[in-house]
C-alpha cells in the first residue's frame, strides 16, 4: 500500500511539469499567474494524497492493534 500512495504522490506531482495547456497563449503577468495558479492546485492535490496516506496508515495501525489485543492469550 505504501508503495502504491508514493506512486500515486510523484505522478500528481509531476503533472506540474511544464506549462499546463490552459496558459498557452499568455505572456508576462498573466502567464505568470496561471502557471502559479497551476502549482497552488498541484500542491493542494499532493496535500490532499498525503493526507489520505496518513488516514489510511492510522486506520491500518490501529486495526492491527485491536487485533494483535484481540487474539492475545488470556492471563488467568
Amino acid at each position: 500500500m505504501q508503495i502504491l500512495f508514493l506512486i500515486w504522490v510523484i505522478a500528481a506531482a509531476a503533472t506540474s511539469s511544464g506549462t499546463p495547456e490552459e496558459c498557452r497563449g499568455l505572456t508576462g503577468d498573466n502567464l505568470e499567474l496561471c502557471e502559479d495558479a497551476n502549482d497552488l492546485g498541484t500542491t493542494i492535490g499532493v496535500g490532499l494524497i498525503v493526507a489520505f496516506w496518513v488516514a489510511a496508515d492510522f486506520i491500518l495501525a490501529l486495526t492491527y492493534a485491536i487485533y494483535r489485543l484481540a487474539s492475545r492469550p488470556r492471563r488467568d
